[in-house]
């Protein structure tokens, strides 16, 4: 787990909010929770904001519970807590590692040119979640944004117009955004990323094959 320290790029009130109240789309909520295991920071402050929360459901009226929620409530605790045992050691942090498994070397990653290859993750179709491997000094093509990109470091670094993005860090783009990111020439960089809206590349190229791709 990365250092907090070292995390200089956080998620917004906006997004951690919209987290515990359970209103972000399940692409988002996996980048949040994701980066919540690696900061402490941001951890932090979703704890405060789930804390808010609870004061306010203590507000609303009493609703009825069937006789067996007790009993499910706690197999559903029961079971998190196993695959927690079982992932704490995972390369993969544990949020994501449900969608992709324990190690980066069994994702089957598909090429989306440049060098750059992609695996889409199965998710709710109101945003789409995938993982970027960017190889060493490659670039993604340079695009812009329709909607809302989250992007959240895992491994290496990239850079672009606005900031360089290393481990634990998250980018948070949208449609007054148009950038080239770059990973650094040392060391290939793996990135989890969100959108609720097709990309806007600016080449044919990838605008040709994004149907395809789905980006």
């Amino acid at each position: 787990m990365n250092d907090m320290n070292d995390i200089k790029h956080h998620l917004n009130d906006q997004l951690l909010l919209g987290y515990s109240a359970g209103v972000l789309p399940e692409a988002f909520n996996l980048i949040v929770a994701t980066h919540l295991e690696m900061c402490d920071e941001c951890r932090a402050a979703s704890h405060a904001f789930d804390s808010v929360g609870g004061v306010l459901l203590d507000d609303l009226a009493k609703a009825e519970m069937s006789n067996d929620a007790l009993s499910k409530t706690l197999d559903l605790v029961a079971n998190t807590r196993q695959i927690h045992k079982t992932e704490v050691d995972s390369e993969i942090p544990n949020p994501l590692a449900a969608y992709v498994g324990s190690s980066l070397a069994d994702i089957k990653w598909r090429p989306i040119g440049m060098g750059v290859r992609q695996v889409v993750l199965k998710t709710s179709k109101s945003a789409t979640a995938r993982l970027l491997y960017i190889p060493a000094g490659s670039v993604v093509p340079d695009h812009g944004h329709r909607g809302t990109e989250l992007t959240l470091v895992l491994k290496g670094a990239f850079s672009d117009e606005t900031a360089r993005f290393a481990v634990g860090d998250v980018e948070m783009a949208d449609q007054n955004l148009e950038h080239t990111p770059m990973a650094d020439i040392n060391e290939d960089c793996i990135c989890l990323t969100a959108t609720d809206a097709p990309l806007r590349f600016n080449s044919w190229f990838p605008r040709l094959a994004q149907r395809f791709l789905k980006i």
